[in-house]
């Protein structure tokens, strides 16, 4: 009898066809699903004949009261070395190993440049306008060279945006808890004095810090007071990061001159949520990590890990020291 394997939230229906899953049929059998199983309950009735799941990023908690509702669970597969919505320990005294995959940091910093170009040039106002006969030329676009980049964050991913930043002509500072300036000098930027020195002098914001006690709700209300009227903010890092209720009143008021945003505080997001249509946003439903090539990665080495535990030698098991997956 084969095992069951499922995978999770699969919206574009291209899980079995992202990577070469013949290797693992004769001893498993893989069920993609395309819609998000939202709660706790429906995920046990989804799952409760699954001997493996493969779930993306970080979208689907994995709490121990789930994961003693699934005795037949045994692999438990993530996208990504880093993931902190599976409770690990629950999942030892359950006997399931946890594995991940590899994540290229290149289409989290290549979207996030398509959100702050879309915000600075109008591009979906102008092009909903001049695709249903409205005015011609409706938006004055907000220059990149010689403008403050403000990274708040300087790791992988922020360092290849500030690269970019740089080749545009901007000037490109950073700040984070931990950022020396050495660091920031070995990126070519700035090291701001503070947070706040960072978000008054910036003519964009964007976000690229890791979710942890320090750093959630970092960006409140009085944070956003402090950005100029004329700056745009884009976060692809996560949601909560950002104080979502203040974000909102500050697009409403017009105390910013917009956002771009890849992540919300659930999703996928709901029907009616404020951010679906909240002005002077331009938002996508958490695209950072979708692409052709980190699919191929995600769903290929999925199929290497399930080889490698059938054979009793699981690889890239979670979780793993933080400095190894940075």
């Amino acid at each position: 009898m084969r095992l069951r394997c499922a995978v999770l939230d699969d919206f574009q229906g291209v899980a079995l066809e992202s990577a070469d899953w013949s290797a693992v049929e004769g001893q498993v059998e893989v069920v993609a699903l395309r819609e998000h199983l939202d709660g706790e309950d429906a995920l046990a009735a989804a799952l409760a004949d699954c001997d493996i799941v493969v779930t993306l990023r970080e979208r689907v908690p994995f709490p121990g009261s789930l994961i003693a509702r699934l005795p037949r669970l045994k692999l438990l597969i993530a996208s990504g070395m880093r993931n902190s919505v599976i409770d690990y320990a629950a999942a030892e005294a359950h006997g399931v190993t946890v594995c991940g995959t590899a994540s290229s940091s290149t289409p989290p910093v290549e979207l996030t440049w398509a959100l702050l170009l879309g915000l600075a040039r109008g591009i979906v106002q102008e092009s909903d306008a001049l695709r249903g006969d409205g005015p011609w030329q409706s938006t004055v676009g907000a220059d990149l060279h010689g403008r403050r980049l403000g990274l708040l964050g300087l790791g992988k991913i922020g360092s290849r945006v500030a690269q970019v930043g740089l080749a545009f002509g901007m000037r490109v500072g950073a700040w984070s808890q931990n950022l020396t300036r050495e660091r920031a000098e070995e990126v070519g930027v700035e090291a701001a004095g503070s947070k706040e020195e960072l978000l008054a002098g910036a003519d964009f914001v964007s976000v690229h810090l890791a979710l942890g006690d320090r750093t959630r709700g970092l960006v409140g209300a009085a944070e956003l007071a402090l950005m100029k009227p004329t700056a745009y903010l884009v976060n692809t890092s996560r949601a909560a990061i950002i104080d979502q209720d203040a974000l909102l009143a500050a697009l409403r008021e017009g105390r910013i001159a917009g956002a771009g945003v890849d992540v919300f505080d659930a999703e996928p997001l709901p029907a009616g949520h404020p951010m679906r249509t909240a002005p002077r946003l331009l938002a996508t439903p958490h695209l950072g990590y979708v692409s052709r090539a980190n699919y191929a990665t995600y769903y290929g080495q999925a199929v290497e890990n399930i080889q490698a535990y059938l054979a009793g030698s699981p690889v890239r098991r979670l979780p793993v020291p933080e400095d190894t997956c940075r």
